[in-house]
């Protein structure tokens, strides 16, 4: 298998994807959605395992992310924009309805697109994050657990923090918890990119956190790991109320970066989840 790295045009912005059956319209269709501080490369284990099952496997780059454009206002990257980016991917490639797969900001906006475009989804899986209106009811916990988005928030300085070699340097923080801290921190050094990586908080925390979001009615899997320090339990627990549909939540061990601690268990798993 050769993944094929292709891109579109939407809002006047070229975004890349990865397709692993380009063309391919008997294949079902799995869209593999990435967080922060990622891209579509991440999900390469998943894309193996699910290919060779009979998927075809899409995986955008979100938009100022992996070889995408960075658009030039701070609005285009509110969380619904970049739903909105992976529907148009679909309607480019001809593809009317999908399995979603999210991890991170790709989870809110798998949980997104599941609930304001529901025709368009087969069965959803979200990793780490609960859906937008568990998270952002999920109490003090979790508000002290995301202590680093304040900081995120807080313009230029937060990219000069980030870009030194102290505590707070991204290096410095991705280190021991991200799988490839070197390869994100190589990545974020390209001018402009760990801004616009940012601009997906600054755009989007208040639609997370003060609009109710829609119940979502595919068949959904949720998946939290014990270790994660930036997700509680409770956020992902407590989604069931926003799936009105089989609702399947699992526990693992390991920390936030669950595709790539886990590339094999998740790929099996998802696998077995969207056979039905």
């Amino acid at each position: 298998m050769t993944v094929s790295l292709a891109s579109f045009t939407h809002r006047e912005l070229t975004l890349s994807y990865r397709d692993s059956a380009p063309g391919d319209d008997q294949r079902p269709a799995v869209l593999l959605l990435h967080g922060f501080p990622d891209s579509g490369a991440m999900w390469t284990a998943q894309i193996n395992t699910l290919h060779a099952d009979g998927f075809r496997c899409i995986a955008p780059d979100t938009v100022g992310c992996g070889d995408s454009d960075m658009a030039p206002k701070l609005g285009d990257y509110n969380i619904v924009a970049i739903a909105g980016d992976h529907v148009a991917l679909l309607d480019h490639l001809g593809i009317e309805r999908v399995h979603v797969v999210g991890h991170d900001w790709g989870g809110w906006a798998a949980w997104l697109i599941a609930g304001l475009y529901p025709s368009r989804v087969h069965r959803l899986a979200v990793l780490s994050v609960g859906h937008p209106t568990a998270y952002a009811r999920a109490g003090i916990a979790q508000k002290l657990a995301a202590w680093y988005i304040g900081f995120f928030l807080m313009g230029g300085l937060t990219e000069y923090v980030l870009g030194s070699r102290g505590p707070l340097g991204l290096a410095r923080m991705l280190s021991g918890s991200h799988p490839d801290p070197d390869e994100v921190v190589a990545r974020m050094s390209t001018p402009g990119r760990l801004t616009a990586g940012l601009r997906i908080y600054r755009a989007s925390m208040g639609t997370i956190l003060f609009r109710r979001q829609p119940t979502v009615t595919a068949p959904t899997l949720g998946i939290w790991s014990k270790g994660d320090p930036y997700l509680v339990a409770a956020q992902m627990r407590d989604s069931r109320q926003y799936v009105d549909a089989e609702w399947q939540c699992e526990t693992i061990d390991g920390g936030h970066w669950i595709p790539l601690e886990h590339p094999n268990w998740l790929g099996a798993r998802l696998r077995r989840f969207l056979n039905g």
